[in-house]
């Protein structure tokens, strides 16, 4: 079972930035390939980026440019680094594995983009 506790989210003003963590827990040296996910409200959980465990990224085609995925295999976290933040931005963030283990998901980190 592996556990994933997130943290760095906020309010921000359109244009700023900031960034996430997630440390895993449990069997995390079982891990893969690493994401963030985002669900705002109303709307399904989609996938904002995801990291293989030799670093090959993908994004979602809403924050290319702008969100930046890392990991520290040796400290079992995951990183988002988010730029330039737009109010479309708005959702509760979360880490899990890609694909997503369903018994795994914690209580994510809101991250509100207003002014």
């Amino acid at each position: 079972q592996v556990q994933f506790v997130e943290s760095g989210g906020g309010l921000v003003q359109p244009g700023e930035s900031l960034n996430l963590d997630c440390a895993a827990s449990g069997s995390a040296f079982k891990i893969g390939t690493m994401a963030w996910y985002r669900q705002a409200p109303g709307k399904r959980r989609e996938l904002v980026a995801g990291i293989t465990r030799g670093g090959r990224t993908n994004y979602a085609d809403s924050v290319k440019g702008r969100f930046t995925i890392s990991r520290d295999n040796a400290k079992n976290t995951v990183y988002l680094q988010m730029n330039s933040l737009k109010p479309e931005d708005t959702a509760v963030y979360y880490c899990n594995t890609d694909p997503f283990l369903q018994s795994s998901w914690g209580q994510g980190t809101q991250v509100t983009v207003s002014s």
